[in-house]
């Protein structure tokens, strides 16, 4: 079978999109019904921003932060404890021939919203812009 070279090296393929979209969908519901063994993972409110898959879909890393940006590096190993079971839940939630190995970081999505604001409200850049 012939690879598709329509989508080599222009970023995920739509399958892609749309596995990682069902993962993180899975992950957000299993951490806010709190439907974990681990009783320390279960009192934290964690936000799942984005779930990327690798291109054979066998790895998955998903960008987390919990909620108040506090104790990130706890909720990491958190996670990387309980992966196991996190991957087992999610292989009986969705119906695919391999569930992904999952990795956990930290999402910096609002940190980079800040920055970037940040930069755009500076005196140089908004001359420069036009405003």
């Amino acid at each position: 079978m012939a690879k598709n070279k329509l989508h080599e090296g222009s970023g995920p393929s739509q399958r892609q999109l749309r596995v990682g979209e069902l993962i993180r969908r899975a992950l957000s519901e299993i951490f806010a019904r709190g439907d974990l063994h681990d009783p320390e993972l279960n009192r934290l409110s964690i936000t799942v921003g984005e779930v990327r898959t690798s291109p054979d879909l066998r790895i998955a890393t998903a960008y987390v932060l919990p909620l108040g940006g506090k104790g990130q590096e706890d909720t990491l190993k958190l996670m990387a404890r309980n992966k196991g079971e996190l991957r087992r839940m999610i292989g009986k939630k969705l119906a695919l021939k391999f569930t992904p190995e999952l990795r956990f970081q930290l999402d910096d999505t609002f940190d980079r919203m800040d920055d970037t604001r940040r930069m755009l409200s500076q005196d140089a850049v908004r001359r420069d812009i036009g405003e």
